[in-house]
């Protein structure tokens, strides 16, 4: 039985693991500049103590003991965050392992020491959901290949998973020093595991689609430069001030802000592109107010971008707010740690064909509509005022003249110019890009994947799955006879409606109760739902890391800055400790401190 001084130090540690799991999952910063009783600012972690202080009298008592026995130091804070943040990574672990196969998603981002921070998340089928747990950041000291590599392996075996026998999946950019085919670090993690083949991140693939395209259309890349310059003339300060003014006056209600252009998320410039075009007669206006008065630089500027803003701009606004509001779903799709890469394929494959639906008269009429439109509501010309003198053409030609060389007719030249010199050339780069990119339909992976989707139209194909059987090491009989067996659990199950099949994981989760008669495909199916999609679950843990080692917190050592981390990103699973626990291994793990927990 704990003596009244053990329950009182036993209630104290509990309020500071409190604070302090409290402050971390919130990513705030807990140590203070100078934490001396005389300092007017101590920290988030005393100072929330020193409230808690005033409303319990034993907390308060514990706090105001002399000695060096307060576990409210740096190195004490330390200590427990990395206890807390070691339970985060075994829960992790332990799932991982019963799991038994897992992918990891690597990537890497400088913090503001301009220090390279590695990023490794797992992802691994569990208890009916697939899983994308935060493990780590590592110090990048080596960028190379074999460094990076190192780095995985260590972090992996720090961890005690065996990566050779059950590491069945890779995912990075597409960098080359990740995606080298024979000295990359894909390459040589590989070399270890065999069974763990890379997969390049599809959401970077389809901002790979954007850039190219518009590296490939001349008028694009001037458009989006434009558009880019814009937004910064129109956030100056004394322009900012008159843009607001106009929008309360135009129309009124709350007014909107045009979007910086991201360099690395390209399906994210559809907001700057809607942005833009339910504001252009306002930003028209505000450019014309400024080019008419008396200031040099700014009126100068103002002409110049309203010069440029012309029927061409618009016809190029319009079809990149239509487009890329199309591309930025799939994007957002493919960033969801739930998605399997059957789903993703299908989903690939809808926006392609989609894509190849407007490219019809139907849909280039009903989107010049809306650019004539545009224009008349801007006051900008759709047609030329001044046309030039018709060329005579001699009757032998018949209706076989052109007037340039991709195939323009006379008539309704506005019109046709716009479909044949940018919609379709646009829409021609995005598809060919994709096609490029996404083609994956003689990859022995990627079709033993789509036999297990209940959605494919070879569903459960026995060549296929046997050939995903036999790159994963399934014994051929063995994964035959449960192929038969599964086909009719199947059938039996669907037809009397007691189960509806929509995804791989859906299959994985029916399959689950009878695992053991179905060990083979069973494993298959969470091989196929735990194979990486994208790596925005590294993107995710850099949102983070900026949040967590921001300006005032650059000095943070590596360790402190792994365990925040962990317990930040992982938030649910670290509110979820059980205390007593914690107590244990923490105890277990100071025999030498003054006070007593037990």
């Amino acid at each position: 039985m704990l003596s009244d001084s053990g329950l009182m130090d036993l209630i104290d540690q509990e309020y500071k693991r409190k604070v302090l799991l409290l402050t971390a999952t919130q990513k705030q910063a807990q140590r203070g500049h100078r934490e001396s009783e005389d300092s007017d600012n101590r920290g988030n972690f005393i100072e929330t103590l020193t409230v808690i202080a005033n409303h319990d009298a034993l907390i308060n008592e514990k706090m105001r003991e002399k000695g060096n026995a307060k576990y409210t130091s740096g190195t004490i804070q330390n200590e427990i965050l990395e206890c807390l943040a070691n339970m985060v990574r075994d829960d992790i672990v332990k799932e991982v392992k019963e799991s038994e196969v897992f992918s990891v998603i690597a990537d890497e981002s400088k913090d503001l020491q301009k220090k390279e921070q590695l990023s490794l998340v797992v992802r691994y089928y569990y208890s009916g959901a697939i899983h994308e747990s935060f493990l780590d950041f590592q110090h990048a000291q080596d960028l190379d290949a074999k460094g990076l590599s190192d780095k995985i392996i260590q972090c992996l075996e720090k961890y005690g998973l065996n990566y050779k026998e059950n590491l069945i999946g890779q995912g990075y950019d597409g960098a080359a020093v990740m995606s080298g085919k024979h000295s990359g670090v894909a390459a040589r993690i590989q070399a270890e595991a065999k069974q763990a083949f890379y997969v390049h991140c599809n959401a970077h693939c389809l901002n790979l689609v954007l850039v190219d395209t518009v590296k490939s259309v001349a008028e694009v890349d001037c458009f989006f430069t434009l558009l880019q310059r814009l937004y910064v003339y129109m956030t100056g300060s004394y322009v900012h001030q008159k843009w607001m003014e106009v929008q309360k006056d135009m129309y009124g209600g709350q007014c909107r802000e045009l979007q910086k252009l991201s360099d690395t998320r390209w399906a994210c410039r559809a907001v700057a592109c809607r942005n833009l075009l339910d504001r252009l007669p306002a930003v028209l206006h505000v450019l014309e107010q400024i080019s008419s008065e008396d200031n040099g630089d700014r009126s100068v500027d103002a002409r110049g971008l309203l010069a440029q803003i012309d029927l061409t701009f618009i016809a190029l606004l319009t079809t990149f707010q239509k487009l890329l509001g199309t591309t930025k779903r799939l994007s957002d799709l493919l960033q969801a740690p739930s998605l399997d890469l059957a789903i993703a394929v299908d989903l690939i494959e809808s926006l392609h064909a989609t894509f190849q639906e407007y490219r019809n008269e139907t849909f280039a009429h009903d989107l010049w509509q809306e650019i004539s439109d545009t224009a008349k509501l801007c006051n900008v010309a759709v047609e030329n005022v001044t046309k030039k003198r018709e060329q005579r053409v001699s009757s032998k030609l018949g209706g076989s003249h052109i007037t340039c060389t991709i195939g323009l007719r006379r008539g309704d030249e506005d019109k046709n110019s716009f479909r044949q010199r940018l919609l379709y050339p646009i829409l021609d780069c995005i598809m060919s890009e994709m096609d490029r990119r996404f083609s994956k339909s003689n990859c022995v992976l990627m079709n033993g994947i789509q036999a297990l989707n209940p959605q494919s139209c070879t569903f459960l194909d026995k060549g296929q799955v046997l050939q995903l059987g036999d790159l994963y090491g399934s014994d051929q009989e063995d994964l035959t006879h449960e192929l038969h067996q599964a086909r009719r659990v199947v059938k039996r199950k669907m037809d009397s409606g007691a189960v509806q099949l929509g995804s791989v994981t859906d299959f994985t989760v029916f399959l689950e109760p009878y695992k053991e008669v179905f060990p083979d495909l069973f494993r298959l199916c969470k091989v196929a739902t735990a194979i990486p999609v994208s790596t925005a679950g590294c993107e995710r843990s850099f949102s983070a890391l900026k949040l967590i080692k921001t300006h005032l917190r650059t000095t943070m050592v590596d360790g402190r800055l792994s365990h925040l981390g962990v317990l930040s990103i992982e938030s649910r699973r670290a509110k979820a400790l059980n205390m007593d626990d914690f107590i244990k291994v923490f105890a277990s793990s100071h025999n030498n401190r003054r006070i007593q927990l037990f």
